[in-house]
């Protein structure tokens, strides 16, 4: 993997490197460099299969991190490519044209982050969320405990316990 890595840094401007384990590494790009590197990964090194295509929410940074996580079946390793996008035009070039299972993950991150990936089939349909009109689910300033006391009605018999003296309760009722 070593010598993989030492070719991608010859060809391509990586901001930082994660070695996770001897199968495992991460590699930071910038966002006008991610689709050529996973290409590159994809057609000359053997990186055939996309394993997950996921996101993070740096809302202190205005950031999301993209990471396109590409696995090689024959030598069993795994690179995971991260690039960071813009929280506020949240947009992404496509690669549904590399792979076609990644639609389903640019849907499933439109709909939950708000990131767009003009051009991927399908990507302003509903996927999960049908109907929803409120910010994406999946972004750190969407709060879940707010929107479900608005949108749930309160039922008797749901209490709310601190877990520490309730399983004292539980577990030492004669204290």
């Amino acid at each position: 993997m070593q010598q993989i890595i030492q070719d991608i840094e010859s060809r391509f401007t990586i901001t930082d490197k994660e070695t996770r384990r001897n199968d495992l590494c991460f590699l930071t790009v910038d966002k006008l460099q991610a689709i050529s590197l996973v290409t590159y990964l994809r057609d000359y090194q053997g990186y055939a299969s996309l394993t997950l295509l996921t996101a993070v929410d740096w809302i202190e940074e205005g950031n999301f991190q993209l990471t396109y996580l590409l696995n090689n079946p024959s030598t069993r390793t795994e690179i995971g490519v991260r690039t960071m996008i813009d929280r506020e035009n949240a947009t992404m070039e496509s690669t549904h044209h590399l792979w076609e299972n990644i639609q389903t993950y640019q849907r499933e991150l439109k709909e939950m982050f708000g990131i767009d990936f003009p051009g991927s089939p399908r990507i302003d349909e509903d996927f999960i969320l049908e109907g929803w009109d409120n910010i994406p689910p999946y972004r750190r300033d969407f709060d879940t405990k707010k929107y479900s006391e608005e949108t749930y009605f309160p039922r008797p018999g749901r209490e709310t316990n601190d877990p520490s003296t309730y399983m004292k309760s539980k577990l030492y009722p004669n204290d």
